[in-house]
């Protein structure tokens, strides 16, 4: 992934936030000797909202239980002790989040300084949650900032050891009855990504998270998959690799999601395999 520029796009409500976690615990523990550190942009949630997630994720409780937010469910003195050890492990975390949105000038900027400070002789992930909150400057359209940032991270991607992953919603078209009733439509297009055009052009991968249950759908694709808590990745575009889609159980009461393949869909939990494409 050195070198690269990926995005991400989403519907609201389909597990964005629970992707990215799962993304950034699932980097450090699988790659404990890698020389990196991330830059997160966190311009939609706040960081201790995040570090919230980050503990539901490894603790397999919902935030509200952490948060002894349920009337009579107060934390225990033993999950409190867990809290604990789980936050001494993710201090260690070399995650640097910016809570302030900017414009696409003072992101760049952003990003050159960290690189040549706490990102200097390492591979720095670069992560934008999300792109229309970017800032533009006076007169400037949505379009216009989106295509003018595009640009700019793949100027950013050739610095030093970059790679960029940023993430933003869908347009609406895909939420259409037309799409919703017609099995053919289901699946996302480059059409359904706002600022498709430059997204696309200076992007190496793009990859769609589609929840079809939120939308009503009951069979997702031609294929008629029960989409019932399920999370579906599909990979529009790939430089280096295969397209296709990859299945995912949401677990967002968790701020999980875990992978499972086509052929395990409908199996008892435990008796799961290995992610497949299909």
């Amino acid at each position: 992934m050195i070198g690269s520029e990926n995005y991400s796009g989403t519907i609201s409500g389909s597990g964005k936030s629970a992707f990215v976690n799962s993304l950034e615990i699932d980097l450090f523990e699988l790659n404990p000797d890698a020389n990196f550190v991330i830059l997160s942009f966190s311009f939609e949630m706040l960081s201790s909202k995040q570090v919230g997630r980050k503990l539901s994720y490894n603790l397999k409780k919902a935030t509200s239980e952490l948060y002894s937010a349920i009337p009579g469910k107060a934390l225990s003195d033993a999950d409190y002790s867990k809290i604990v050890n789980e936050v001494e492990t993710i201090k260690k975390y070399p995650v640097y989040y910016v809570e302030t949105a900017g414009n696409v000038d003072e992101i760049r900027e952003t990003i050159l300084k960290f690189s040549e400070n706490e990102g200097k002789g390492k591979w720095v992930i670069i992560m934008i949650d999300h792109i229309l909150l970017t800032k533009g400057r006076s007169g400037e359209s949505e379009r216009e900032i989106v295509s003018k940032l595009q640009y700019m991270l793949m100027e950013i991607k050739k610095y030093n050891r970059n790679t960029v992953i940023q993430l933003s919603q869908l347009n609406r078209d895909i939420e259409s009855v037309e799409r919703i009733t017609n099995p053919a439509l289901h699946y996302p297009t480059r059409k359904d990504l706002f600022g498709s055009d430059s997204i696309y052009q200076c992007s190496d991968v793009v990859a769609v998270l589609h929840r079809p249950e939120i939308l009503g759908i009951e069979h997702y694709s031609t294929k008629m998959i029960p989409s019932a808590g399920l999370l579906f990745l599909c990979i529009l575009k790939n430089r280096d690799g295969g397209i296709g889609v990859i299945i995912f159980k949401a677990k967002l009461e968790h701020n999980r999601i875990d992978e499972i393949s086509f052929e395990d869909i409908q199996k008892p939990e435990g008796q799961q395999q290995q992610t497949q494409l299909f």
